[in-house]
């Protein structure tokens, strides 16, 4: 039995537990118990990067023990990770202590209660990427919504009571759903151990359709998929900065990994059939999420977008059913992660200096704040997609495994999809020409402050990062590479007989 991951998704509980024990008037010490441990949690990822062998497919350290049974069906608490799970424990861990960096000036109400339901929301994120049983995915599922909830109701901005809301009754409504399939399939298998499901497919073959659909539409809501994406401009842009970082880093990619992790494996057949049909989808989110970012004045909506235009990458890949698509669309699922969080810090940057979101509101501020105009260059170039930088490589590698995808059946959604390549370069760049190019036109701009050097060193391992992954990628390739195949031979055996 190893408990290298029972230590790690449960460690940021240790500082939830010394934070209890603080008094609100301690600031300096609330922040710092909370950023101490998020980077304790970082080092435990890095150590179970080190245990885990790269090049084997299946699960690698896990814990499994029998934990209580529903209606005579088995639960237990089982956990494990594989090169997704692997690489999603690090995008978490790694985000999360920059993220609570960026608070030190931007939180200055309730520093406690803040640093509580940070913690705890990194527990739950956690818990959703290692659990390998149903209910225990579920209840960490579901976990992950009271800290966010709380994070944008609290201390987000005008309308946080409303986005919260919002946010929390469209992934409800998902999920509602996810838990009467779970309960079909547990108590149909006699368990709700994921590999146990996947070896009793043929026992709920006949409901399978209804089945992945039930856990589709929880996942499109999460990552989000149009026309489900509604609720995620309004949470972007009334949580505060750290938790715009983390819904885009990690929270929507809990809806991409559902689909990789239970609707492929478990109900291939049903992949097969309604693969092009959510393809579609992801096509017209990748050219509405960039058409409607062209259309904002509002940098941070045009932030939140994106994710929209940017995600919707990710599920084209997914369902092209090809080695190059769906492994491009893992590091998506990390590019996007790393490029949005940065753009969201550093338009959190921008608010604290300025009080406004406006692009009207700036205009020449390179002039101004050289370093913070040089890295939103940087972090909108690697978002754009431009060579050399991580970008590239996910959304190269996604659309050169759609336009061979046999299941998809035509090249149109690969030639679709690069045209949101095209959108998202003139979005970026034309939201970088407004605030920060031409003349200062602002007197309120010329006393602005340059980056300093906390906010340099939020953001400088995400560019490191970045680079690494546009320059050297195939350490995150191989990481995920048995998963892919895996995968890939589980649908592939599901396609051939229905042939």
């Amino acid at each position: 039995m190893d408990y290298t991951l029972i230590l790690l998704t449960f460690s940021p509980l240790v500082g939830f537990l010394v934070l209890l024990f603080l008094k609100e008037e301690q600031k300096t010490a609330l922040r710092w118990v909370a950023l101490i441990t998020s980077l304790v949690t970082f080092a435990l990822s890095l150590w179970a990067l080190a245990q885990f062998r790269m090049g084997e497919g299946g699960l690698q350290l896990v814990f499994d023990q029998p934990w209580f049974r529903l209606a005579g069906s088995q639960v237990t608490f089982a956990m494990g990770v594989d090169g997704l799970g692997m690489l999603m424990v690090l995008l978490t861990t790694f985000l999360t202590p920059l993220a609570l960096l960026s608070t030190w000036s931007a939180v200055q109400e309730r520093v406690k209660g803040f640093m509580i339901f940070f913690l705890l929301l990194e527990t739950g994120m956690l818990g959703v990427f290692t659990a390998q049983d149903l209910v225990l995915f579920y209840i960490f599922w579901e976990f992950t919504l009271i800290p966010m909830y709380f994070l944008i109701g609290i201390w987000g901005g005008e309308r946080r009571v409303y986005a919260a809301v919002k946010f929390f009754l469209f992934t409800m409504f998902g999920s509602v759903l996810m838990l009467l399939a779970i309960l079909y399939l547990g108590l149909t298998a006699g368990t709700f151990s994921l590999s146990d499901l996947g070896l009793a497919r043929q026992v709920f073959a006949g409901a399978q359709v209804w089945l992945w659909l039930a856990f589709a539409l929880a996942f499109a809501i999460k990552v989000p998929m149009w026309p489900l994406h509604t609720w995620l401009p309004d949470a972007h842009v009334e949580a505060p900065t750290a938790g715009s970082v983390i819904l885009a880093g990690v929270l929507l990619k809990m809806g991409s990994y559902g689909f990789l992790r239970f609707n492929l494996p478990l109900f291939p057949e049903a992949t097969v059939q309604l693969a092009p049909y959510m393809a579609a989808l992801a096509v017209i989110g990748i050219l509405y999420g960039a058409v409607v970012s062209f259309a904002q004045t509002d940098v941070k909506k045009l932030v939140a977008y994106s994710s929209v235009s940017h995600l919707g990458f990710v599920m084209l890949g997914i369902f092209a059913l090809t080695a190059q698509g769906m492994a491009g669309s893992i590091l998506q699922m990390v590019n996007h992660g790393l490029s949005t969080g940065a753009l969201f810090l550093l338009v959190g940057m921008l608010y604290e200096r300025r009080h406004t979101r406006q692009m009207s509101a700036y205009g020449g501020i390179w002039k101004v704040v050289p370093v913070l105009g040089a890295v939103m260059l940087f972090i909108s170039l690697s978002s754009a997609g431009l060579p050399a930088l991580n970008g590239f490589v996910g959304e190269f590698t996604i659309l050169l495994g759609s336009f061979s995808s046999s299941t998809l059946g035509s090249p149109w959604f690969a030639g679709l999809g690069a045209l949101g390549v095209i959108l998202a370069a003139v979005y970026l760049l034309v939201m970088f020409e407004r605030v920060f190019l031409g003349p200062v036109k602002h007197a309120e701009n010329q006393t602005l402050k340059d980056m300093n050097l906390r906010e340099v060193f939020t953001l400088l391992p995400i560019m490191i990062v970045i680079l690494w992954i546009g320059l050297y990628p195939s350490f995150f390739f191989n990481l995920m590479n048995p998963t892919v195949s895996q995968l890939l031979a589980t649908v592939q055996t599901a396609a051939m007989a229905i042939r």
